[in-house]
């Protein structure tokens, strides 16, 4: 293993020590509002992310999406079952980022990119709210399917860079991730069984093995779509990370992309389970 991935691999080793103790002791120990909070920074920081790609040179459209994306997850934590707030939301939302870029138009070429961006945006980043809504409304399996779900895409990450690193040979999707092979991919897909079995025979005897198993398999695949995604857009952007908040693992989209897909597959499973 050579020097900088020594270092990298540090780096993210050191985070995780310091960071997980502290979610964990959030969730099961503090109040659902406390971990509400967390995740409403998170999604702020990472709309001040996501739109300092997209709108790189205007700060107040920058705001404007920050905006926009913490009253969806105000919304989704107040009211996420009432669908007469989520009908709103989905009208609103277009009509706010077609308002902003008419309102703050610049360079008319790009102007589609920002309107897509600002009507994405805050629906994709309010869905971390999800995980807030699992810890208030489950009840004391609430910490346990946020862990699950935390897992899944934690897990699946760290599996795909070591199974990556080390028998990566063959490109899972070079045009838009070059390091990511197919057997990271496979990697990954190990890491999120783990947590489902983790869950299963540990901290989360509620839920069904087989149901596990089969939302690990489900957010493997789908968790590699948002980390995907993400890079789609940093490379088409001309960005290398989303930011530096988190060390080791650049900006906040840079560690939780997967998250917003595993958070909303969790949070579905239970709801219609």
């Amino acid at each position: 293993m050579n020097e900088p991935v020594r270092s990298n691999l540090a780096t993210r080793l050191l985070t995780a020590t310091v960071v997980a103790p502290l979610i964990l002791l959030l969730l099961y120990f503090g109040p659902a509002w406390a971990w509400f909070a967390v995740v409403f920074a998170s999604s702020g920081i990472g709309a001040f992310e996501l739109f300092g790609m997209t709108h790189p040179n205007d700060r107040v459209s920058r705001t404007a999406g920050v905006a926009l994306t913490l009253l969806v997850s105000g919304v989704l934590w107040q009211w996420g079952m009432d669908a007469r707030a989520l009908v709103t939301l989905i009208a609103l939302i277009p009509f706010a980022a077609i308002a902003l870029t008419l309102a703050r138009l610049g360079d008319v070429r790009t102007a589609a990119l920002r309107i897509t961006a600002a009507v994405f945006g805050p629906l994709w980043l309010g869905m971390l709210t999800f995980l807030a809504i699992l810890r208030r409304d489950m009840g004391a399996d609430g910490p346990g399917y946020v862990v699950m779900a935390l897992m899944f895409a934690w897990f699946a990450d760290t599996g795909g860079y070591f199974v990556g690193i080390r028998f990566g040979r063959h490109k899972l999707y070079e045009a838009v991730s070059p390091k990511k092979t197919i057997e990271g991919f496979g990697g990954a897909l190990l890491g999120s069984t783990i947590g489902a079995l983790l869950a299963h025979f540990w901290y989360l005897r509620s839920i069904p093995l087989l149901d596990a198993l089969l939302l690990a398999i489900l957010a493997g695949l789908t968790g590699q779509i948002g980390d995907l995604g993400e890079s789609l857009l940093k490379r088409s952007t001309g960005v290398k990370d989303s930011g530096e908040i988190v060390p080791g693992h650049g900006g906040i989209l840079d560690r939780i992309d997967a998250l917003f897909v595993t958070s909303a597959l969790v949070y579905l499973y239970v709801r219609w389970r």
